[in-house]
């Protein structure tokens, strides 16, 4: 075998090596991809949810404040006017929400003291379960938004790194029809390039499996 036949088929069997591993590194790639776009959707699917059950408790709480507030305004006319039956009927009618402000407002004396809160809404005290409620699912939307922009970009990370291996693949595949045994083996030097240095970068990447 002469020293060319000999180079020749070294080169042979380093194109169907690198043919051989750039299929299977498309391949995984690609599913890494389809995965991660799975995760995507999922996580815009529960930040919408979240989003809409925000929205139901801002509504209620909404809801809520304006009890209070109608309910308030009526015990302060009703003090006002001296009508001490009225404004105990109101203030047995306070939400439970709301008489823990109401009665830190007036243990601040606000009629005879000028610096105390002008209203209970203005107290520390005045907490809505509704409000926090949406306040949390707010928070999960976010998380659920991020997460999805992540796996959104992952997907498109490992989309890339499709064609990056099928790029080393063009390469292995087309340096077997080259004539010159010197382009032969550059084009194929330049798609192990390629395609080590697109595995050296997935392996930074998560990768992500389902059963």
């Amino acid at each position: 075998m002469t020293d060319a036949t000999s180079v020749e088929r070294r080169l042979e069997i380093l194109s169907t090596v690198l043919l051989a591993l750039a299929t299977v590194a498309t391949a995984w790639a690609a599913y890494q991809s389809r995965q991660w776009t799975g995760e995507q959707s999922q996580g815009y699917s529960r930040a919408t949810a979240s989003r809409i059950a925000v929205n139901r408790f801002a509504a209620l709480a909404n809801r809520q404040v304006q009890i209070d507030v109608a309910t308030f305004i009526e015990w302060v006319d009703a003090r006002q006017e001296n009508r001490t039956d009225l404004a105990r009927f109101y203030r047995t009618r306070f939400r439970d929400e709301f008489k823990p402000a109401f009665a830190a407002w007036l243990a601040a004396r606000p009629f005879d003291d000028p610096t105390a809160p002008k209203t209970p809404f203005a107290m520390p005290h005045y907490r809505l379960k509704a409000s926090a409620e949406a306040e949390r699912l707010e928070a999960r939307a976010a998380e659920g938004s991020k997460g999805a922009s992540e796996a959104n970009q992952r997907a498109d990370n490992y989309m890339l790194a499709v064609v990056l291996f099928a790029s080393a693949l063009f390469f292995a595949g087309i340096s077997t029809k080259l004539g010159s045994v010197r382009a032969r083996a550059a084009i194929l030097g330049l798609g192990y390039v390629l395609f080590i240095g697109t595995v050296i970068w997935i392996l930074t990447l998560p990768a992500r499996l389902t059963v």
